[in-house]
Order: structure tokens, then C-alpha cells, then sequence
């Protein structure tokens, strides 16, 4: 097997002319004749015993060619790039230009390959850091959803139904004296002000005390899924059943003992303040290096193939997928229940999947100016964090991701460090808070 020639042919595609000795060919075909050979019946034969002279004489010299140049085409494909030195970033094209038992095999090549990059001024970039302070209004915040998450439902009948209130109503809807698929429910939980139903339904429920029967009017929207409904003005008929609310429990050091494992609320405050700051400074620091991302994607230069944005996409759609099956749904159950199709699905992905493969490729740029590595033990241990976040065997992970990408991995994160480290970093303007602005008016 040998490489012929290598030429450009366009911005990121090469055309490799690809040969395969007649003599290495011959072998390929013998050994797919032995492998086939129980397949094929030839009368006078017993089935496998035919030679392969009957059976090409039969079937044509070409019966075995094509099983011969799969088995060989890897290996020669492989070659061929290495010695072209390219990196292929998407399935090659490929034609066969010649095939015959005295010649060989020539291959026809057409090759997507990663493109070149420059990238510029990544070192000594300025980016705003915001500075974390914790107040007492955040606190009291945290303090407020972790009274929302201890909530207890009680009945309500003293009075009738308020925004907020978790309702449960029959309803049966009506468009011209009849009625319609899916427009009624017997026993049906709702919380008003959820916005679930139709504009201007559950504003009118409410007012209403358990035990009535009444009715509202409401216009389905002109852009409404079931086109049979839009801008239908429709009457439902509603029973209501219950009226439950929320009741927040007192933030007290009974409370505190009963969520937490402290004792007073001065200690879980204390504890809330140092998580919030925490928390506060790895967003501000995330935020810190996406800047300096954009600022390096932004100084990079280079004619991306759209193969590597689509392949990214599919990968996010798998890795998508994979998420509902973890859940008990699948995709096409997705995209019925979102009103998407396909497409417009995979365009979701389209931004952020460009943006990933800019950032790849500047740090792998980066990586190589910079002569970064990777050693033995930190592709190891990089496997590891992989396996402990899929949570997979590492043996399965090893299978699945081969090293040379997990390599790449620790190089990319080995630039983003070098950028990091040599930032300039200038503190964040803040942003006037609400009284600030009322008390400058």
C-alpha cells in the first residue's frame, strides 16, 4: 500500500491517490474467498467446497473484490494520512478508480481536514472580574426559597380563590354548544397564576369558593397548536373541588434545627453567607474566563469546514438523547411534546456548537505554540474524573474515548490555564442597584 499523491483541492480538502499492490490485493481476495466460500452454492458442488475458479467463473473475477478492497481500505486510508501528514475531521469521500487482479487497486480520496489556525494576543488579555459580596438580602433570600421548599399544603374554604392557590377543578369546554378533544378534565390540579391554561382562564376562577359551578369565557390564541381552535371563543363549564395554599413555616431556630444540621439561625445564616460566597465566586470566575475565551476565539482566524459544527451538533443531540432515555422518554416523544421537528431541533445546538469547535481549535493552537503535554498520569487521571462523571467503569470509558482525544483534553485545559494565569484582571463595574437608582432620580 502506498500514497500516490496528496494534493489541496480546496480550502480544507485534500485529494490522496491511494494504490494497492496486485500482489497484497491477491492475498485480500483469497482470504474473502475462504471467508465466503460456505455461502455460495455451485451445482456438483457441496456447499464450501467449490473452488474459487468455479465460482468466479460463475459469478464473474469480480465476485470477491469488493469484500478484498473493505478489508484492505482501512489500513491503506490510514497510511495514506499519516504520510500526507493531515487530520481528517469528517468521513472521507472515496471512489475507486481502478480494480483488476494485475494491477491492484487505486483509491480516490477526497478528504475534509482540519483547518489552519491563527490565533493572536491570548496572553495579557484585560477582563473584568465581578467582586462577590454577600448582604443581608441574599441571605434572607436563600432563607425565603428554603421556607418555599418546607411549604406545607393546606385547605382553604374560608374564603375564595387567590393568585398562588393550588386548585382542583372539573371542566368541560365548549365551542358552539359542542364539545372538543382535550378540552375537559374531571379532578384536574392547577395552580393559579401558572399561566398552564389559555390567557384569561385561571384569572377568571379566581373569586370563586369551593363547592360553585359557574362558567368563563376565553379566546384561544390565533397561534394555538390545535388549528381547529385558534381564535375560538370558547365556554368552559367548571366545578371546583378544592382550594389548597402554601403555608410557610417561621424561620425560627426550631426551623433551623429541623432543615439543617444547626441549632440556631445565627449559625445558619453564618453557614448561608460562606456558601453564597463561594458560589458567588465561582460564577464570578467563570464569567472571568468566558471573557477571556471571547476575547481568544476573537482573535483567532481560520476557515472552519461546516462538517465539524454539524458532527458537534450530533454529538449534543446524542448526549441530548441520552439524557431523556436516563429519564424514560425518548426523542421523537420530545419533539412531539415541544411542537419541533428535527431540524429545527438540531438548530438549538448551532450556536454553541460553533462555539466549541472555535474554542478547540484555539486552544489546540495555543497549545502547540506553547509546546504544552500531556503526561501519562494526568491522561490517566483524566480518564478517572470521565468515568466518575458519566458514572461508568473505567475500562468501559477507556473503550469509548480514545486517549489521543483525552490528551487533547488535558492540553485544552492546560491553555485555558496558561490564559487565566497570564490575564490582566480589572474589577467589574457594578451595576446600580434599584434604591440606588430611585434615590439619584
Amino acid at each position: 500500500m502506498s500514497l500516490v499523491s496528496s494534493n489541496k483541492t480546496a480550502i480544507n480538502t485534500y485529494e490522496l491517490q491511494i494504490a494497492i499492490g496486485a500482489e497484497e490485493f491477491e492475498k485480500a481476495v483469497e482470504t474473502a474467498y475462504r471467508k465466503n466460500k460456505n455461502k455460495v452454492n455451485i451445482p456438483g458442488f457441496r456447499k464450501g467446497k467449490a473452488p474459487r475458479s468455479f465460482i468466479e467463473k460463475m459469478y464473474g473475477e469480480g465476485f470477491f473484490y469488493e469484500d478484498a478492497v473493505n478489508s484492505l481500505y482501512p489500513a491503506a486510508y490510514s497510511a495514506a494520512v499519516d504520510e500526507a501528514g493531515i487530520v481528517p475531521v469528517d468521513r472521507a469521500d472515496v471512489e475507486i478508480t481502478e480494480v483488476s487482479r494485475e494491477k491492484g487497486v487505486a483509491l480516490k480520496a477526497t478528504v475534509t481536514v482540519k483547518p489552519e489556525v491563527e490565533v493572536s494576543n491570548y496572553k495579557n488579555i484585560a477582563a473584568a472580574k465581578r467582586k462577590v459580596e454577600i448582604t443581608d438580602k441574599d441571605i434572607d433570600a436563600e432563607l425565603k426559597r428554603m421556607q418555599e421548599r418546607n411549604a406545607r399544603m393546606v385547605d382553604v374554604d374560608d374564603r375564595p380563590v387567590e393568585k398562588g392557590d393550588n386548585v382542583i377543578i372539573d371542566f368541560t369546554g365548549y365551542v358552539d354548544g359542542e364539545t372538543f378533544e382535550g378540552g375537559s378534565a374531571e379532578k384536574f390540579p392547577l395552580t393559579i397564576g401558572s399561566n398552564q391554561f389559555i390567557p384569561g382562564f385561571e384569572d377568571q376562577v379566581i373569586g370563586h369558593k369551593v363547592g360553585e359551578e359557574f362558567e368563563i369565557t376565553v379566546t384561544f390564541p390565533e397561534d394555538y397548536q390545535a388549528k381547529e381552535l385558534q381564535g375560538q371563543s370558547t365556554v368552559f363549564k367548571i366545578n371546583l373541588h378544592e382550594i389548597k395554599t402554601r403555608e410557610l413555616p417561621e424561620v425560627d431556630d426550631e426551623f433551623v434545627k429541623d432543615v439543617s444540621e444547626f441549632d440556631t439561625l445565627d449559625e445558619l445564616k453564618a453557614d448561608l453567607s460562606k456558601k453564597l460566597a463561594e458560589r458567588g465566586e465561582r460564577a464570578a470566575q467563570e464569567e472571568f474566563e468566558n471573557q477571556l475565551i471571547d476575547t481568544v476565539i476573537g482573535n483567532m482566524t481560520a476557515e472552519i469546514p461546516q462538517c465539524m459544527i454539524e458532527n458537534n451538533i450530533d454529538e449534543m443531540v446524542q448526549n441530548f438523547e441520552y439524557r431523556l432515555q436516563m429519564q424514560g422518554l425518548d426523542l421523537n416523544t420530545y419533539l412531539q411534546y415541544t411542537g419541533m421537528d428535527a431540524e429545527a431541533f438540531r438548530k438549538t445546538f448551532a450556536e454553541q456548537a460553533e462555539k466549541q469547535v472555535k474554542i478547540r481549535l484555539a486552544l489546540e493552537k495555543i497549545g502547540q505554540m506553547e509546546n504544552l503535554d500531556a503526561s501519562e498520569e494526568e491522561i490517566n487521571a483524566k480518564y478517572e474524573e470521565l468515568a466518575k462523571n458519566y458514572n461508568m467503569e473505567l475500562d468501559r470509558v477507556k473503550l469509548l474515548i480514545a486517549a489521543a482525544d483525552v490528551k487533547m483534553d488535558v492540553i485544552s485545559q492546560k491553555a485555558i490555564d496558561l490564559v487565566r494565569d497570564t490575564a490582566i484582571v480589572t474589577e467589574a463595574k457594578e451595576e446600580p442597584s434599584d434604591s440606588s437608582a430611585e434615590e439619584s432620580k
